[in-house]
């Protein structure tokens, strides 16, 4: 009997064969964009999270622009955004017409450094946006402290972080706005998609307005999104991956499957259809995969807390979760010596993520950004020496036990560094690292 090796896809076990079946059902029906599924997503999801209101478009860095063009945030203003982060993410706050201000992290657990971001503050700052970076929810006492001291905007970047929590309460309740993702990197997943939400009726009131203005995408684009969430469930099955990896990759650019980040974007130039609507057969998928959250949160904690276990025996340390933190991991972010390395010895077991390679990840042109080199060393560090690994619901005790081996086999428990100095370049690439 032959017996077939798994291999874990960094991407998988947000979606279940009764998703895909859904979303072939869809396909096959026909009805596709406009439906109650969008309001009735809008709802469960805002009450999941603990807001009045919430507003669905079809991508995470759409509802941000939303919300900076709802709170009158644009010419001459600034603001301040930490790094490493995506590159959609400042090209909204361009697209609006304000100018991003980068903040370095900390090593503790990636998200802002206050100190770095109060010192970046000027007569021009408007905002903040605060991203829970990997579901590690950030000191939110620190940031609400910040924003009242300067009397700024506080928008909760949370792509990364549905159901983290901080002091019992939801990530996204805390700030005047906040936008999550519904892309197909993340905690649940619609192929693309992006939810504004807030507790401010008056923002509200102009989110609705942005959103009935928004057009719908076209029905061609939201059956291919439904296609390829029905390809990637089959293209992550464990068994398959070794073989649907080698056929992905030499594919490369020719599958014709939609892209989160578009060329232009790349560039940080704007694309000729930027802001759209979401669709009714996208807001199925999730809603179905927002019933089963509590389940996918609670193994997405136990793998965490194996891995932190296993790898900490060997000297790397665990990030850390603020006091008043619980964390729902998006990926399980690990310091190494050799990114290269740590690739490659785990490239048997499992793919594992490169989040983030650049301080803006995907970016062509960080001058275009006004990104100036040295500016944030410690996020400058982290991106030659992460790496991330799997923890979706597909991943096993099995699977910890020989991801976590290759890890500590890599290399020995590594020194973090301080300063920024010139390191590895990109390796290979996970399926569809992408992200807002």
């Amino acid at each position: 009997m032959i017996s077939i090796p798994r291999k874990i896809a960094l991407l998988g076990g947000t979606a279940t064969f009764g998703d895909c079946l859904t979303a072939v059902g869809m396909l096959l029906q026909g009805r596709l964009r406009g439906g109650p599924a969008i309001s009735h997503f809008e709802a469960e999801l805002a009450s999941f999270i603990g807001v009045q209101h919430a507003f669905a478009f079809s991508a995470g860095r759409v509802a941000l622009y939303a919300l900076l063009k709802a709170l009158g945030i644009g010419s001459a203003d600034e603001v301040l955004l930490q790094v490493p982060t995506h590159v959609v993410v400042p090209n909204a706050i361009r697209y609006a017409g304000a100018s991003p201000v980068f903040v370095d992290c900390s090593l503790d657990n990636y998200n802002i450094d206050f100190a770095d971001a109060e010192r970046k503050i000027t007569s021009r700052t408007r905002a903040l946006v605060l991203q829970h970076t990997f579901g590690i929810p950030a000191d939110i006492d620190r940031a609400l402290a910040l924003v009242s001291r300067y009397n700024l905007v506080f928008v909760e970047d949370c792509v990364h972080s549905l159901g983290s929590e901080y002091r019992g309460r939801r990530v996204g309740s805390f700030g005047h706005a906040a936008f999550f993702s519904t892309e197909e990197t993340k905690t649940i997943s619609s192929t693309m998609g992006g939810v504004a939400v807030t507790n401010d009726d008056q923002l509200a009131a102009k989110l609705r307005e942005f959103q009935n203005g928004c057009p719908w995408q076209p029905r061609s684009l939201v059956a291919r999104y439904l296609l390829k969430f029905v390809l990637y469930w089959f293209l992550t099955e464990p068994h398959l991956h070794v073989l649907t990896r080698a056929v992905y990759e030499s594919l490369g650019r020719r599958l014709p499957l939609p892209e989160p980040t578009s060329r232009e974007e790349a560039f940080g130039k704007r694309p000729r259809i930027y802001e759209q609507r979401f669709s009714h057969a996208q807001a199925q998928l999730v809603r179905r995969q927002l019933r089963r959250i509590d389940c996918n949160l609670a193994h997405r904690r136990r793998v965490a807390d194996a891995y932190a276990e296993r790898l900490s025996a060997g000297g790397f340390r665990a990030a850390s979760i603020p006091a008043h933190g619980k964390a729902a991991m998006l990926r399980y972010p690990v310091w190494v010596e050799s990114r290269r390395n740590a690739v490659r010895d785990g490239r048997r077991h499992a793919v594992l993520g490169t989040w983030f390679t650049s301080v803006l990840e995907e970016a062509e042109a960080l001058e275009v950004q006004g990104f100036i080199p040295g500016s944030c060393p410690r996020a400058e560090a982290a991106t030659r020496h992460l790496v991330n690994l799997p923890i979706h619901s597909r991943v096993t005790e099995h699977d910890i036990a020989r991801i976590a081996a290759a890890i500590l086999e890599s290399s020995p428990g590594p020194e973090i560094e301080e300063q920024s100095t010139h390191g590895e370049t990109a390796v290979e690439q996970p399926l569809a690292e992408q992200q807002a």
